[in-house]
Protein backbone atom coordinates (compact mmCIF):
# COMPACT_ATOMS: atom_id res chain seq x y z
CA UNK A 1 0.00 0.00 0.00
CA UNK A 2 2.55 2.18 1.19
CA UNK A 3 4.25 1.87 -2.58
CA UNK A 4 1.64 2.22 -4.17
CA UNK A 5 1.10 5.91 -2.39
CA UNK A 6 4.68 6.52 -3.05
CA UNK A 7 4.31 5.56 -6.94
CA UNK A 8 0.69 8.00 -7.04
CA UNK A 9 2.67 11.04 -5.16
CA UNK A 10 5.50 10.97 -7.77
CA UNK A 11 3.40 10.24 -10.83
CA UNK A 12 1.30 13.54 -9.91
CA UNK A 13 4.58 15.24 -9.27
CA UNK A 14 6.02 14.30 -12.69
CA UNK A 15 2.46 15.45 -14.12
CA UNK A 16 2.94 18.97 -12.61
CA UNK A 17 6.47 19.18 -14.10
CA UNK A 18 5.33 18.83 -17.25
CA UNK A 19 7.26 20.55 -20.35
CA UNK A 20 8.21 23.93 -20.71
CA UNK A 21 10.72 25.83 -22.17
CA UNK A 22 12.29 29.79 -21.73
CA UNK A 23 12.42 31.40 -18.47
CA UNK A 24 10.47 29.32 -15.96
CA UNK A 25 7.20 31.42 -14.67
CA UNK A 26 6.63 31.31 -10.62
CA UNK A 27 3.84 28.63 -9.53
CA UNK A 28 1.37 29.25 -7.33
CA UNK A 29 -0.82 26.51 -5.75
CA UNK A 30 -3.16 25.82 -3.25
CA UNK A 31 -5.04 22.57 -2.03
CA UNK A 32 -8.05 21.71 -2.64
CA UNK A 33 -11.12 23.31 -0.74
CA UNK A 34 -12.37 26.61 -1.56
CA UNK A 35 -10.68 28.85 0.75
CA UNK A 36 -7.62 27.57 -0.42
CA UNK A 37 -8.60 28.21 -4.03
CA UNK A 38 -9.49 31.65 -3.16
CA UNK A 39 -6.37 32.55 -1.42
CA UNK A 40 -3.96 30.85 -4.55
CA UNK A 41 -5.88 33.18 -7.09
CA UNK A 42 -5.08 36.37 -4.53
CA UNK A 43 -1.72 36.03 -4.24
CA UNK A 44 -1.05 34.90 -8.05
CA UNK A 45 -3.04 38.36 -9.00
CA UNK A 46 -0.93 40.15 -5.69
CA UNK A 47 2.53 38.75 -7.85
CA UNK A 48 1.52 39.23 -11.48
CA UNK A 49 -0.14 43.17 -10.49
CA UNK A 50 3.35 43.75 -7.92
CA UNK A 51 6.12 41.87 -10.73
CA UNK A 52 4.31 42.60 -13.63
CA UNK A 53 5.13 39.22 -15.01
CA UNK A 54 2.66 36.35 -15.72
CA UNK A 55 2.74 33.15 -12.94
CA UNK A 56 1.07 29.51 -13.38
CA UNK A 57 -1.38 28.51 -11.54
CA UNK A 58 -1.29 24.95 -9.75
CA UNK A 59 -4.60 25.56 -7.73
CA UNK A 60 -6.67 22.58 -6.81
CA UNK A 61 -4.18 20.71 -6.50
CA UNK A 62 -4.77 18.15 -3.88
CA UNK A 63 -4.32 17.73 -0.16
CA UNK A 64 -0.95 18.98 2.54
CA UNK A 65 1.04 15.83 1.69
CA UNK A 66 0.94 16.68 -2.31
CA UNK A 67 1.08 20.22 -2.00
CA UNK A 68 3.97 20.16 0.58
CA UNK A 69 6.04 17.55 -1.52
CA UNK A 70 5.33 19.46 -5.12
CA UNK A 71 6.70 22.70 -3.16
CA UNK A 72 9.70 20.58 -1.69
CA UNK A 73 10.37 19.37 -5.14
CA UNK A 74 10.82 22.56 -6.70
CA UNK A 75 7.26 22.06 -8.97
CA UNK A 76 5.56 25.13 -7.08
CA UNK A 77 7.28 27.71 -5.38
CA UNK A 78 4.42 29.38 -3.33
CA UNK A 79 1.20 27.82 -1.39
CA UNK A 80 -0.76 28.90 1.40
CA UNK A 81 -0.65 26.67 4.53
CA UNK A 82 -1.34 26.19 8.40
CA UNK A 83 0.84 26.06 11.36
CA UNK A 84 -1.44 23.79 12.83
CA UNK A 85 -1.67 21.71 10.11
CA UNK A 86 2.43 21.93 8.95
CA UNK A 87 2.82 21.05 12.96
CA UNK A 88 0.61 18.05 12.94
CA UNK A 89 0.51 16.54 9.52
CA UNK A 90 3.64 17.18 8.07
CA UNK A 91 6.78 17.66 11.24
CA UNK A 92 4.56 14.79 12.74
CA UNK A 93 4.69 17.13 16.37
CA UNK A 94 2.29 17.11 18.78
CA UNK A 95 -0.46 19.34 18.78
CA UNK A 96 0.17 22.63 20.83
CA UNK A 97 -1.98 25.58 22.34
CA UNK A 98 0.57 28.38 21.81
CA UNK A 99 0.27 29.90 18.74
CA UNK A 100 3.42 31.95 18.50
CA UNK A 101 5.45 28.37 19.30
CA UNK A 102 3.65 26.72 16.45
CA UNK A 103 4.55 29.57 14.15
CA UNK A 104 8.60 29.61 15.16
CA UNK A 105 8.71 25.96 15.34
CA UNK A 106 7.36 25.17 11.88
CA UNK A 107 9.35 28.05 10.54
CA UNK A 108 12.09 26.63 12.09
CA UNK A 109 12.40 23.26 10.68
CA UNK A 110 10.73 23.83 7.54
CA UNK A 111 13.67 26.39 6.68
CA UNK A 112 15.98 23.60 8.16
CA UNK A 113 14.70 20.75 6.40
CA UNK A 114 13.72 22.60 2.99
CA UNK A 115 15.17 25.99 2.82
CA UNK A 116 11.34 26.82 2.41
CA UNK A 117 10.23 30.56 4.60
CA UNK A 118 6.99 31.22 6.47
CA UNK A 119 6.30 34.79 5.83
CA UNK A 120 3.87 36.37 8.49
CA UNK A 121 0.30 35.21 8.64
CA UNK A 122 -2.36 36.27 6.59
CA UNK A 123 -4.34 37.37 9.30
CA UNK A 124 -6.72 34.61 10.24
CA UNK A 125 -6.86 31.24 12.29
CA UNK A 126 -8.76 28.38 10.63
CA UNK A 127 -9.73 26.34 13.14
CA UNK A 128 -11.59 23.27 13.05
CA UNK A 129 -15.30 24.02 13.97
CA UNK A 130 -17.54 21.28 15.29
CA UNK A 131 -20.97 22.45 13.60
CA UNK A 132 -24.37 21.49 14.65
CA UNK A 133 -28.10 22.70 13.37
CA UNK A 134 -29.34 25.24 15.28
CA UNK A 135 -32.14 23.61 15.91
CA UNK A 136 -30.13 20.84 17.67
CA UNK A 137 -28.43 23.31 19.53
CA UNK A 138 -31.11 25.57 20.91
CA UNK A 139 -33.35 22.58 21.74
CA UNK A 140 -30.65 20.95 23.54
CA UNK A 141 -29.02 24.02 25.08
CA UNK A 142 -25.91 23.34 23.62
CA UNK A 143 -22.99 25.63 23.12
CA UNK A 144 -19.64 23.50 23.60
CA UNK A 145 -18.10 20.10 22.66
CA UNK A 146 -18.63 19.18 25.78
CA UNK A 147 -22.42 19.62 25.80
CA UNK A 148 -22.57 17.65 22.75
CA UNK A 149 -20.48 14.76 24.60
CA UNK A 150 -22.89 14.83 27.35
CA UNK A 151 -26.31 14.05 25.40
CA UNK A 152 -27.10 10.55 25.61
CA UNK A 153 -27.57 10.55 21.78
CA UNK A 154 -24.86 9.52 19.66
CA UNK A 155 -23.87 11.64 16.91
CA UNK A 156 -23.62 11.07 13.37
CA UNK A 157 -20.61 13.13 12.23
CA UNK A 158 -19.40 14.19 8.80
CA UNK A 159 -16.28 14.68 8.09
CA UNK A 160 -13.37 15.68 5.30
CA UNK A 161 -11.31 12.81 4.58
CA UNK A 162 -8.17 13.61 5.97
CA UNK A 163 -9.86 14.40 9.55
CA UNK A 164 -10.00 10.54 9.69
CA UNK A 165 -6.09 10.36 10.12
CA UNK A 166 -4.89 13.41 10.66
CA UNK A 167 -3.39 13.89 14.71
CA UNK A 168 -4.93 16.98 15.44
CA UNK A 169 -8.23 15.16 14.36
CA UNK A 170 -11.04 12.66 14.97
CA UNK A 171 -9.36 10.08 17.48
CA UNK A 172 -8.18 12.87 19.34
CA UNK A 173 -11.22 15.00 19.15
CA UNK A 174 -13.15 11.38 20.07
CA UNK A 175 -10.64 11.08 23.41
CA UNK A 176 -10.45 14.35 24.60
CA UNK A 177 -14.51 14.60 24.79
CA UNK A 178 -15.77 11.16 25.31
CA UNK A 179 -17.72 12.27 22.13
CA UNK A 180 -19.74 9.14 21.24
CA UNK A 181 -20.56 8.59 17.59
CA UNK A 182 -23.44 6.75 16.17
CA UNK A 183 -21.26 4.29 13.54
CA UNK A 184 -18.32 5.57 11.32
CA UNK A 185 -18.33 8.76 10.45
CA UNK A 186 -19.62 9.92 6.97
CA UNK A 187 -16.41 11.45 4.94
CA UNK A 188 -16.86 13.46 2.02
CA UNK A 189 -15.28 16.51 0.50
CA UNK A 190 -15.85 19.75 2.76
CA UNK A 191 -17.68 21.45 0.39
CA UNK A 192 -20.76 18.73 0.79
CA UNK A 193 -20.49 18.87 4.57
CA UNK A 194 -23.12 21.46 5.35
CA UNK A 195 -25.28 20.06 2.27
CA UNK A 196 -25.45 17.24 4.17
CA UNK A 197 -25.86 18.77 7.97
CA UNK A 198 -28.84 20.73 6.74
CA UNK A 199 -29.83 17.84 4.97
CA UNK A 200 -30.00 15.37 7.79
CA UNK A 201 -27.95 13.31 6.86
CA UNK A 202 -25.51 14.03 9.66
CA UNK A 203 -26.24 16.08 12.89
CA UNK A 204 -22.94 17.14 13.21
CA UNK A 205 -20.08 18.14 11.21
CA UNK A 206 -16.51 19.66 11.57
CA UNK A 207 -16.06 22.02 9.49
CA UNK A 208 -14.00 25.15 9.49
CA UNK A 209 -14.27 28.65 11.43
CA UNK A 210 -13.73 30.53 8.24
CA UNK A 211 -16.25 28.53 6.18
CA UNK A 212 -18.67 30.91 4.29
CA UNK A 213 -22.32 28.82 5.55
CA UNK A 214 -21.62 29.67 9.07
CA UNK A 215 -22.94 33.22 8.73
CA UNK A 216 -25.88 32.34 6.52
CA UNK A 217 -26.51 29.12 7.60
CA UNK A 218 -28.72 28.24 10.85
CA UNK A 219 -26.07 26.36 12.38
CA UNK A 220 -23.95 26.78 15.74
CA UNK A 221 -20.00 26.46 16.16
CA UNK A 222 -19.47 24.47 19.48
CA UNK A 223 -17.30 26.01 21.79
CA UNK A 224 -13.64 23.83 22.34
CA UNK A 225 -13.82 24.20 25.93
CA UNK A 226 -11.07 22.14 26.11
CA UNK A 227 -8.43 23.84 24.03
CA UNK A 228 -8.03 20.27 22.10
CA UNK A 229 -7.40 22.21 18.67
CA UNK A 230 -4.36 23.78 17.79
CA UNK A 231 -3.62 27.15 16.10
CA UNK A 232 -4.00 26.91 12.51
CA UNK A 233 -2.89 30.34 11.55
CA UNK A 234 -2.37 30.67 7.55
CA UNK A 235 0.62 31.66 6.24
CA UNK A 236 2.46 31.59 2.46
CA UNK A 237 5.30 29.24 1.99
CA UNK A 238 7.29 29.85 -0.20
CA UNK A 239 11.07 27.77 -1.73
CA UNK A 240 14.20 30.06 -0.66
CA UNK A 241 15.05 29.51 -4.42
CA UNK A 242 11.97 31.34 -5.53
CA UNK A 243 12.62 34.46 -3.33
CA UNK A 244 16.06 34.65 -4.64
CA UNK A 245 15.31 34.12 -8.14
CA UNK A 246 12.58 36.56 -8.23
CA UNK A 247 13.28 40.35 -6.88
CA UNK A 248 10.24 42.08 -5.48
CA UNK A 249 8.72 38.58 -4.90
CA UNK A 250 9.06 38.35 -1.03
CA UNK A 251 7.98 42.17 -0.26
CA UNK A 252 4.59 41.57 -2.68
CA UNK A 253 4.24 38.14 -0.48
CA UNK A 254 4.56 40.43 2.46
CA UNK A 255 1.60 43.08 1.60
CA UNK A 256 -0.41 40.54 1.83
CA UNK A 257 0.44 39.73 5.88
CA UNK A 258 -2.38 40.56 8.45
CA UNK A 259 -4.65 41.65 5.68
CA UNK A 260 -7.48 39.12 6.09
CA UNK A 261 -9.28 38.40 9.12
CA UNK A 262 -11.79 35.92 9.93
CA UNK A 263 -14.81 37.65 9.00
CA UNK A 264 -13.07 38.31 5.65
CA UNK A 265 -12.13 35.46 5.05
CA UNK A 266 -15.84 34.03 5.99
CA UNK A 267 -16.58 36.54 3.52
CA UNK A 268 -14.68 35.70 0.61
CA UNK A 269 -15.53 31.93 0.96
CA UNK A 270 -19.51 33.10 0.93
CA UNK A 271 -18.74 35.12 -1.87
CA UNK A 272 -17.67 32.36 -3.89
CA UNK A 273 -19.61 29.08 -2.06
CA UNK A 274 -22.73 31.34 -1.24
CA UNK A 275 -22.68 33.39 -4.24
CA UNK A 276 -21.05 31.53 -6.65
CA UNK A 277 -18.91 34.40 -7.73
CA UNK A 278 -16.07 33.58 -10.17
CA UNK A 279 -12.53 33.49 -7.73
CA UNK A 280 -10.56 35.18 -9.94
CA UNK A 281 -12.99 38.12 -9.77
CA UNK A 282 -13.41 38.13 -6.04
CA UNK A 283 -9.63 37.56 -5.93
CA UNK A 284 -9.43 40.37 -7.95
CA UNK A 285 -12.07 42.67 -5.62
CA UNK A 286 -10.23 42.03 -2.44
CA UNK A 287 -7.07 43.54 -3.60
CA UNK A 288 -8.58 46.32 -5.07
CA UNK A 289 -9.85 47.21 -1.98
CA UNK A 290 -6.11 46.71 -0.55
CA UNK A 291 -5.35 49.81 -3.12
CA UNK A 292 -2.29 50.52 -4.57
Amino acid sequence: MARKHTFALTLCLAMLAGCSSGPRRIVVASKNFTEQIVLGEIIAQQIERRLHQPVDRKLNLGGTLLAHEALVAGQIDVYPEYTGTALTAVLKQPPSGNAAQVLDKVSREYQRQWKLQWLPPLGFDDTFAMVIRGETARAGHLTAISDAAARTEPWKLGVGYEFLQRPDGLAGLVKTYGLRLDGQPVSMDLGLLYRALEGRQVDMAAGNSTDGQLQTLDVVVLRDDKNYFPPYQCAIVARDAALADNEGLRAALVELSGKIDDATMRRLNYEVQGKHRPVAEVAAEFLKGLGS
